[in-house]
């Protein structure tokens, strides 16, 4: 199940060649898989940090502070495609981070299970 978690890495990773290939914008590639990869890993880190954390304050800060700085950052990293290489490597790096996101919020949902059984008292 661990590889399933990470699938959406895999998939960032594994499609650079065939943007290099089909001759894709590499500079919209490159902004949007660093934004993403480097969004995701920061917040793998802070998700491990929330866990170990014994105040529920903490736990809610650090979980609401990844999801903010990922939007904030993969926001920017779109912009910064656009700006740095033109219209194409911006589209480019939108559709990276949108492909990523989709498949990592299915995963998310698929792995999280069913609903919370009931209390039995």
């Amino acid at each position: 199940m661990t590889v399933l978690r990470y699938i959406d890495v895999c998939l960032v990773l594994i499609t650079a060649p065939f943007v290099v290939v089909a001759g894709m914008p590499l500079v919209g590639y490159l902004i949007g898989a660093a934004a993403w990869l480097s969004t995701r890993l920061a917040a793998e880190a802070l998700h491990a940090r929330a866990l170990r954390s014994p105040d529920p304050r903490v736990k809610a800060a650090l979980h609401v502070g990844a999801m903010l700085g990922r939007v904030w950052i993969v926001a920017l990293g779109v912009i910064a495609a656009r700006y740095a290489g033109g219209t194409a490597d911006g589209i480019t790096a939108a559709v990276v981070v949108l492909a990523a996101f989709t498949v990592y919020l299915f995963v998310t949902i698929a792995l999280r299970g069913g609903p919370v059984p009931p209390r039995t008292t």
